[in-house]
């Protein structure tokens, strides 16, 4: 499956290691992951050298091409919120995952639209499970 994973970049990459764990899950499951780079702890470099239109042209053609999009929400982003209102309206399942005792905007916690799926996770092992549970449904 074509999974979409978005994560905080700009915003703080204080749960970088979590979104390794979890794009190393999809990767290992079979799933073509077009962002699993933004996991790595080099993104902030690799992405430098984009162009703003060209991230967005980019991004917007894989959450096109994605079947689902899987996002790590613990971390405020502007990016990723406007990721997850378009695939949501592109038609696409977005699971939103957040570490436990954590918040997380009420408009994403609040928002009751039948796509999303909003799951507070104990540690990677627990989330990569959630995720699991989540593309497995989707088959």
């Amino acid at each position: 499956m074509n999974v979409y994973f978005a994560c905080s970049i700009t915003g703080g990459r204080e749960f970088e290691r979590v979104y390794q764990e979890l794009t190393s899950a999809l990767l290992t499951d079979g799933h073509e992951v077009p962002t699993a780079h933004l996991a790595e702890s080099n993104v902030v470099a690799l992405e430098a050298v984009v162009s703003p239109r060209e991230v967005y042209e980019r991004d917007v053609a894989w959450i096109r091409a994605a079947q689902a999009v899987v996002a790590e929400v613990s971390v405020p982003s502007h990016g990723v919120g406007y990721e997850i209102g378009f695939a949501l309206n592109a038609g696409r399942p977005v699971l939103c995952l957040f570490q436990e005792g954590r918040k997380i905007s009420k408009m994403i916690g609040g928002n009751p639209h039948p796509q999303l799926q909003v799951q507070a996770y104990r540690d990677a092992p627990h989330a990569i499970e959630l995720m699991r549970k989540f593309l497995a449904r989707l088959k």
